[in-house]
């Protein structure tokens, strides 16, 4: 058993709930086409957090969008069991014209909930997302941090049991980030959440996953999965989490170096 997964006590299950199975995906074709990602194969289990660390261009926001049913593989499969993905991006996204509230309202309708029932699930998003006192505040009045959690609450609006977050924090100053963080973890924990979390941060994929995903540059394709043995909660400064950040950052380097030559 993980002890990671031991240490936060949750129900453990070794169901899995998303499998991709030599995953590609090429823009374009013939010659002049651009491999994105060759051959990625991997698997999440119910209640999992992993993050997936890989520098820019190696198709890691591409994985994302196939996960998320908004691309479709050159090659491959994807295989969702049961799974309701739902897709937060760095840019949170919201409407401008509608309040924090609203924004999330407007997830609900589009799931069908009346009019009542969204006004009472946004009530109570809110709170979980620690903005309770915000829900009439338009986009333009929030910080960046408090967009990001208007954005999360959305994410979780839609009854997702998967979330995938594509660098949702890379935008932050760092002490908004890490407060964030502490937050993520509460909710994951709370919701029984599973999550994709992609960034180019090592200490900040150390300091959230279960187990860390590297991925190789272009074409990304699974380089290494590194396991997180560390008890939560965890401080993004400790030299342990900094050890393996560490490893993680050595074995990018080494993609960088090996794809240059």
């Amino acid at each position: 058993m993980n002890a990671v997964r031991a240490v936060r006590e949750l129900p453990q299950s070794d169901a899995v709930v998303v499998r991709a199975e030599n995953l590609s995906k090429v823009y374009g074709h013939g010659a002049g086409g651009v491999v994105a990602l060759h051959g990625v194969t991997f698997e999440l289990t119910a209640g999992e957090f992993v993050c997936m660390v890989g520098v820019s261009g190696c198709g890691k926001s591409t994985l994302l969008s196939l996960l998320a049913g908004l691309e479709q593989p050159s090659a491959g499969s994807i295989e969702l069991d049961g799974s309701r993905p739902a897709l937060m991006f760095q840019d949170a996204a919201l409407f401008p014209w509608l309040t924090a509230a609203g924004n999330i309202e407007l997830a609900l309708r589009l799931h069908g909930a009346g009019a009542a029932e969204r006004r009472e699930r946004a009530r109570e998003l809110l709170q979980l997302v620690r903005l309770e006192g915000f829900a009439e505040k338009r986009p333009h009045e929030l910080s960046g941090g408090m967009r990001q959690r208007v954005a999360l609450a959305r994410a979780l609006a839609q009854e997702a049991d998967l979330l995938l977050m594509d660098e949702p924090f890379g935008a932050l100053d760092a002490i908004t980030r890490d407060l964030l963080h502490t937050e993520l973890e509460q909710v994951w924990r709370d919701r029984g959440l599973t999550v994709l979390f992609v960034t180019h941060n090592a200490r900040e994929a150390v300091r959230l996953g279960d187990r860390v995903i590297v991925m190789s540059s272009r074409p990304g394709r699974v380089a290494a999965e590194v396991p997180v043995d560390l008890p939560r909660p965890r401080r993004i400064e400790s030299g342990e989490l900094g050890a393996i950040a560490r490893e993680i950052g050595d074995r990018l380097h080494q993609e960088v170096r090996s794809h240059a030559g």
